[in-house]
């Protein structure tokens, strides 16, 4: 991997990582664009890259997060609460995560799967446009309680299967349970942060030095550095744009971006 391929994966990374379009689905197919080969640190790579995206909204949101932080030692009933939720939100995604990671990277991390996430996901919003609609105005992310996050918990688990996008199924879990829109995607944003995280460290841990062994450390700070500046503008951008639209320019991106990587790959 040269550096002109670093930047560019951290671009894919940075700006798909929290719209709902599946950041390691782009991420999968733009490796196998270049002719970097599948292999356990090529899938590694695109996860540990998450760390700039993670940084960018934690940078964001760090009012809310100094909020949680507050709550957690006894000084905000809210950001307690909040935090609270998170948790109860990431450990549905923790439990299933560990016990079906290997099978989950041998059966779902390649093009067909991804293209058919795309596709699938493009008509789930399509066909739920109108009940978005309806419910774009709910309740506020204050009035979220373990129970509602547990619910989003178990629907982020869908997102396991790459180009699913973890973002579209916890915002339209957090609509199931109540949540405005605005309030949906806050939380998917900070359930995200921790969610992330976690799959940052593990595989790290797990494969870290492999990664370096077959990238160096020049393009993992590549993609890094340019993971974290255009998912700043990602989400800059996403929470504008829904705060006057809804999600079916999403559904014609997956749907574009499925049939660009299915012609391209049909071709190569």
């Amino acid at each position: 991997m040269d550096l002109l391929q670093a930047l560019l994966l951290g671009l894919v990374e940075g700006l798909t990582e929290y719209l709902p379009v599946s950041s390691t689905g782009h991420l999968l197919v733009t490796q196998r664009l270049m002719g970097i080969v599948e292999n356990d640190a090529a899938n590694a790579y695109a996860i540990i890259i998450q760390a700039g995206a993670i940084l960018a909204v934690l940078g964001l949101y760090r009012q809310r997060v100094g909020q949680m932080l507050r709550g957690v030692v006894g000084r905000d009933g809210a950001g307690f609460n909040l935090a609270v939720a998170i948790v109860v939100g990431f450990l549905p995604a923790a439990v299933i995560g560990a016990a079906f990671d290997k099978k989950i990277e041998a059966n779902l991390f390649g093009v067909g799967p991804i293209i058919a996430a795309w596709v699938v996901g493009a008509i789930v919003i399509l066909a739920l446009a109108p009940w978005i609609k309806r419910h774009r105005a709910g309740k506020p992310l204050e009035e979220l309680d373990w129970r509602g996050a547990l619910v989003i918990g178990f629907i982020q688990c869908i997102a396991m299967w790459p180009g699913t996008s973890r973002s579209l199924v916890t915002i339209l879990g957090g609509l199931l349970v109540g949540l405005s829109l605005p309030a949906a995607v806050e939380f998917a944003f900070l359930l995200g942060l921790l969610t992330l995280t976690a799959a940052t460290a593990y595989k790290s841990l797990k494969i870290g030095d492999g990664v370096v062994a077959a990238y160096g450390w020049t393009a993992i700070l590549a993609g890094f550095a340019m993971a974290w500046v255009s998912a700043a503008l990602a989400v800059k951008w996403m929470v504008a744009w829904l705060n006057r639209h809804g999600l079916s320019l999403f559904a014609w991106w997956r749907l574009a971006a499925a049939a660009l990587a299915a012609a391209l790959l049909w071709h190569a």
